[in-house]
């Protein structure tokens, strides 16, 4: 049986998460997400005081480090030396501090090969910045997932408020702004679209919408990849 490889890239809180996800499972594919992994080598960072620029620290501490994912009852879960991170990831500090590390070699480097390997075994759908044009460059399906950085925002905003979290708009708004600038102009794998990727603005869909597009173009394309 072929495997099929599906690669999802897009500025941040455009929902490629969440979407990735509902497409897998329609699609029966592996959902991997790579934003999670970085996030999960980010909190260690953190929790040992380590920061962005010390990377003489950084590569000191990745070669002991364990990033793994798992899936458990129908949930993936991330694993950090063994620990079950999910609870700790999302936080704003952390989306900062991975968005900081991901560009450095050293970590890239550690995550790449996870990440190739799980796409040569089974049919995945992977989720991130570079996808279709480093980690993945011969998927078989390429998305460039974006919204609206004002639609991002108050997306953004809804989730810190379900969480009782207290924010103003304005200040997310500046935030994603400034992510967007960061990983477009970083140089080591910038966020930008690949040549053969269909872009999909999801600024005026509900996620099924755009998940369903997604599983329509795979479909589509996998029919002819046969």
């Amino acid at each position: 049986m072929k495997v099929y490889n599906v690669a999802i890239d897009g500025p941040a809180g455009a929902g490629k998460s969440t979407v990735a996800k509902m497409a897998a499972a329609a699609l029966g594919f592996i959902y991997v997400d790579t934003g999670a992994m970085y996030r999960a080598l980010a909190l260690y960072f953190i929790r040992h005081g380590i920061k962005a620029e010390e990377t003489a620290r950084i590569g000191e501490a990745l070669p002991t480090l364990d990033v793994s994912i798992e899936y458990r009852d129908g949930e993936q879960v991330v694993l950090l030396d063994r620990e079950n991170v999910n609870a700790f990831i999302r936080t704003q500090e952390v989306g900062q501090m991975a968005s900081l590390i991901s560009p450095l070699p050293a970590v890239r480097k550690k995550l790449l090969f996870l990440q190739r390997g799980l796409a040569e075994r089974t049919s995945v759908i992977m989720d991130g910045r570079d996808i279709g044009t480093m980690v993945l460059p011969d998927a078989d399906v390429k998305i460039y997932l974006t919204a609206d950085a004002q639609v991002r925002a108050g997306r953004r905003l809804k989730e810190l408020e379900a969480k009782g979290e207290s924010c103003e708009r304005e200040e997310i708004l500046r935030e994603i702004v400034a992510r967007d600038e960061q990983d477009m102009s970083r140089e080591v794998s910038p966020l930008r679209k690949a040549q053969d990727a269909v872009v999909v603005d999801a600024s005026n869909l509900t996620a099924q919408e755009v998940a369903d597009r997604i599983v329509s173009l795979v479909r589509e394309r996998c029919e002819k990849c046969r």
